[in-house]
């Protein structure tokens, strides 16, 4: 491929999507695209740029588009971000929104849907908990491809074993053919709608959690700090987002910063005092102080006593008297050491060396 046509594709991606490609990517743009040029017909990728840059045509720069985006998603994936879903967020989520029994999820890139059914299957197995609650969860995505797919919710056993626990499996889907199909009901829990991360996030309401995994690793700094900015504007002060493992905001977005002990887990610089900004739920009891091992300290420690039963302290030994000659004594109660000695053993002379008279 010519530099100037790889330049000219590059450009196109990284403005439709904030995806940038870097010379030594070229072998991957060819392989996505080749079949994009064959589709319609032409040669190669110099006939598709020549037909570019002759009349831009929208639907053959989406179709480009498309191809160049990353879909990589499994159910579950990484568990730890949905450990702590379960066991931190949601809860406080269900106390912090008490009062008005709703809160909204958006799943920032939800490629094929197994991300926001993942988050579906977690709220549904805290069903008991919120029965009467009304949870929105909204999955967005730039391939119209994929959101067909996860609107379906059918998937390849190889799809399905990826991540996929299997009591779940079990409970929530069904077979279909060579497919999996995954339950009506939590189909009915996710909202797909096709979205580009670089457009105005206003008609998208507003967030108590975001998911925005593995997404930012794609775009340049400054494309991820304006991401960032415009998505801290469509979060409650209280909400908390989710990036990759490879991700973070520091050095990035002012925005955003860590909440202490959930790793990829932010809050919103300034928030009001709950998750997002690394203080406990309302209501929730205060935590004991913690060791810099994280173990609690003993409550006699924290409160600057002696452990219960133990023993009034011993006094210190006085300090043995000085020996004659101004030379302190030795510890442990030692004997004293011979003149001329430098330890404790006693002084003998030395056997004269091999070959040498003594005088």
């Amino acid at each position: 491929m010519k530099p100037d046509d790889f330049q000219f594709l590059a450009t196109l991606v990284k403005d439709r999507s904030g995806l940038v490609l870097t010379q030594d990517k070229a072998y991957l743009l060819e392989s996505r695209l080749m079949p994009v040029a064959r589709k319609r017909g032409m040669k190669g990728l110099e006939d598709l740029v020549s037909s570019l840059k002759a009349r831009m045509d929208h639907a053959l720069a989406d179709e480009i588009t498309e191809a160049m985006t990353t879909n990589e998603s499994f159910f579950f994936r990484d568990i730890k971000p949905f450990d702590i879903f379960r066991d931190t967020v949601l809860p406080n989520l269900i106390k912090t929104r008490a009062a008005k029994k709703s809160f909204r999820i958006w799943c920032a890139a939800a490629s094929s849907g197994q991300e926001p059914y993942s988050i579906a299957m977690v709220l549904k197995e805290a069903a008991a908990q919120l029965a009467g609650w009304r949870i929105e969860i909204i999955g967005t995505d730039i391939s119209r491809e994929m959101l067909e797919k996860a609107k379906a919710g059918l998937y390849s056993q190889f799809e399905v074993q990826r991540g996929l626990p299997v009591q779940h499996l079990v409970k929530y889907f069904k077979k279909h053919d060579d497919l999996w199909q995954i339950d009506a009901s939590l189909r009915a829990m996710v909202q797909y709608k096709e979205f580009n991360l670089l457009n105005d996030m206003n008609a998208l309401g507003t967030f108590d959690v975001v998911f925005c995994r593995n997404v930012l690793i794609y775009f340049d700094q400054q494309t991820k700090g304006t991401v960032l900015e415009k998505m801290s504007k469509q979060m409650t002060d209280d909400a908390v987002l989710y990036l990759g493992g490879a991700e973070t905001v520091l050095g990035i977005s002012e925005a955003f910063k860590p909440v202490p002990g959930l790793r990829g887990v932010y809050g919103r610089t300034g928030g009001n005092g709950s998750l997002g900004d690394g203080a406990p739920a309302a209501g929730a009891a205060p935590k004991p102080a913690a060791a810099p091992t994280g173990f609690a300290k003993p409550k006699h420690m924290v409160e600057g006593r002696a452990p219960k039963g133990a023993d009034a302290p011993a006094r210190p030994a006085a300090p043995a008297a000085p020996r004659p000659g101004g030379v302190p004594p030795r510890p442990g109660g030692l004997p004293p050491r011979p003149a001329g000695s430098s330890s404790g053993s006693p002084t003998r002379p030395l056997p004269p060396k091999p070959g040498i008279k003594k005088p």
